[in-house]
């Protein structure tokens, strides 16, 4: 087997409205236009699909709840770490800075899927 690209990856979402409020308004991520027979939406960056799909009964797991970076997580660079930590505290969402001393922090989404945000 040769595997050749990353493709996507999917999550689920409880308010599929809540978690476009956060990863289009609060990420700034661009929506796929796609027909979907189910209620989902995909986001695209750098050439890798984030795919939301909407479930009455969502349960991230979360091994080690108190750092958040042990769990699973998605990774995203930004430009500038402390402009991206005050919008999200602004928004009102949580952030958990790295303990490992690099320039990262974590935060979760309405789902509580936890989210590394690391300036590179």
């Amino acid at each position: 087997m040769q595997l050749t690209a990353y493709l996507h990856t999917a999550i689920t979402v409880r308010d599929l409205q809540r978690a476009q409020a956060f990863y289009e308004g609060v990420l700034g991520l661009q929506l796929v236009h796609r027909a979907l027979n189910f209620p989902g939406v995909w986001y695209e960056i750098g050439g890798v699909q984030i795919h939301l799909i909407e479930q009455p009964h969502v349960h991230p797991e979360r091994p080690d709840p108190h750092r958040w970076g042990r769990n699973p997580h998605l990774a995203f660079a930004v430009k500038d770490l402390a402009q991206a930590e005050q919008e999200l505290r602004a928004a009102g969402y949580p952030v958990q800075k790295s303990t490992s001393g690099r320039a990262a922090l974590f935060t979760q989404d309405p789902d509580g899927h936890i989210l590394e945000l690391s300036q590179v």
